[in-house]
């Protein structure tokens, strides 16, 4: 057990191997059960895949991983009407703490990208008339 690496550590049993794709997994997991977390997402081609029924837990996270730290990327939507920073901060917190007790590995940054708010079902219809209004206005 001298020499730690993520992709091997060797015990007097044999080699244990942790795969980026499982901490990204395990990112995927912390950042999704945050408080004011509509959704991961994981772009275009991630929600179409979803959409037709594939579940990615790791949509929307992306693992640099090094010989002992992590760096994480996590694209997220926001509820409407929770604080963007505090969401974001918590983010951070879970996902930091996450990986580093299960793996063992030093995290050393957790960016959050915010790419969308998501609103209230009632608020989307509202807006959608707002939309058709301002149409057909202009003829």
């Amino acid at each position: 057990m001298d020499d730690f690496t993520p992709e091997t550590e060797q015990t007097e049993l044999g080699k244990i191997q942790i795969a980026p794709e499982v901490l990204e997994v395990i990112a995927g997991m912390a950042a999704s059960e945050v408080e004011g977390v509509a959704q991961m997402s994981g772009g275009i081609v991630g929600d179409i895949a979803e959409k037709l029924g594939r579940k990615n837990v790791a949509r929307g996270v992306r693992v640099e991983v090094g010989s002992r730290e992590a760096a994480v990327d996590v694209s997220i939507v926001v509820k409407y009407g929770h604080r963007i920073p505090e969401v974001a901060h918590n983010i951070q917190e879970s996902v930091r703490n996450a990986i580093e007790s299960m793996t063992g590995l030093s995290v050393v940054e957790v960016n959050v990208h915010i790419v969308d708010v998501e609103l209230k079902a009632d608020e989307k219809a509202q807006a959608a008339v707002a939309v058709t209004e301002e149409y057909q206005r202009v003829r």
